[in-house]
Order: C-alpha cells, then structure tokens, then sequence
C-alpha cells in the first residue's frame, strides 16, 4: 500500500502536518512538566497552561484525523466488508470515502462559517452548498473576541490595526488558535480525495485499519510472552 506523494504539494503538506504534530506534542508535553514542576515544587503554576494545552490538544486532534486517513490509522468496522470479494470491498470502500468526501466538504463549510464570526471575515451563504459570501457590515466584525486565559504575545502586537481597530488586546484573540478548524477540515478533505484517487488506481485497498493490524497485535504479543518466559 503506498502512501506518497510525488509532487511539491504533496510533499509539503506532508511536512506540514508531520512537523506540525511533532511540535504540538512537544509542546503539550512541555506546558505540562512545566506545570507539574511549578504546583508541586513551588505552589504555583501557569495560569494559562490548562487553556494553552487544550488548544493543542484540539490542534492535534484536527491535524491528526487528516494525517490518520493519509496512513490508514482510522478504527472501523469491517466485518460485513470482509464478507465480499476484492472487487466488492474497494467498490464499498470507494462508496465510503465519497460519502466521507462530501461530510468533509460540509464541515469545511461550517468550519469556515464558524471561523468568519471570529476573523472579520464574511460567513458563506447557502444552507449545504457556498453561493456566494455575505454582505459584511461593521456591527458584524467580531475580531476583538478574546481566550480566557492565554496570553497576547507582544510580536503579534501590529495586528491590532487590523483586526481590533488598534484597540489593545489583553489576551490572545480567538481568531489565531480558531484558524485550525478551516485548515483541519481542509487537508482532511484534502486527504479523502487524494484516498479516493489512490483506491481509484489501486495504490490503496481500504480506508480504514485492516486485520493485518489485528495480526500484528497478536504477532507482538506472542513475541512479549516469549521474552517474558
């Protein structure tokens, strides 16, 4: 089963989603010890750690799901599928990523939707499908929306202007950690169409974990007991 990508964009948002999961678990783990050492140690803490690792938790999770369809790490029920014939199980599984492809694209939808309320930026209209971008009004720019606790960097200062009407900001705005629900959903529709191109030409054979890892499981395990013994 080959999960590359031979052309420049592809290499790139592998990179992108590989090195962005890499410093997002560094840095949870980071925030974390951090935390740990300051309550125990010195009665103290960082006020905004809970907030800042939920974040990258959700930041994980988004880039993660993207990432778990590119290597064929998503979970799934596959008892009935085994019950065909090859050709059967890759038209079935050609079925479910279509249908993964359109949840995708409306979720794109929301998601971008959502993020406009925060970004000064206009929602889509049309109930399902975009028709068009609405009317924005200024009553409607809503980029001065804060986190609770994280705190606003002074490098990220100049954006003031822009986006609160140089009104200072005395946390983080929402709109810079919120840009991952367009983004996330956007390299996951990204990725079941590139799933469904490759089960198209058959470089890929399913869309979910297959028994091979079942059997993996059991091969490691049986190997862990004869060690042990």
């Amino acid at each position: 089963m080959s999960h590359y990508n031979s052309n420049g964009f592809g290499r790139f948002t592998d990179k992108l989603e590989e090195t962005a999961i890499a410093l997002i678990l560094g840095a949870m783990t980071m925030i974390t010890f951090i935390n740990v050492v300051m309550r125990y140690g010195f009665n103290s803490g960082l006020i905004w750690g809970l907030e800042a690792v939920s974040v990258l938790f959700s930041w994980l999770v988004l880039f993660g799901m993207a990432y778990c369809i590119k290597i064929t790490a998503h979970l799934g029920v596959d008892s009935i599928i085994n019950l065909f014939a090859f050709k059967g199980r890759r038209r079935m599984a050609l079925l479910a990523t279509a249908i993964s492809i359109i949840y995708a694209f409306l979720l794109l939808k929301g998601s971008y939707d959502y993020y406009a309320n925060f970004a000064n930026l206009p929602a889509t209209t049309g109930q399902w499908f975009p028709t068009g971008l609405q009317d924005m009004k200024i009553t409607n720019y809503r980029g001065w929306y804060e986190m609770d606790r994280l705190p606003m960097p002074e490098w990220l200062r100049f954006i003031e202007p822009v986006m609160n009407e140089g009104e200072r900001y005395n946390k983080l705005p929402r709109f810079i950690p919120y840009i991952i629900l367009p983004i996330g959903f956007a390299l996951l529709l990204y990725r079941l169409v590139q799933a469904f191109i490759h089960l198209s030409n058959g470089n890929r054979d399913t869309l979910i974990v297959s028994h091979e890892a079942e059997d993996d499981v059991k091969e490691a395990g049986a190997k862990s007991a004869a060690l042990g013994d």
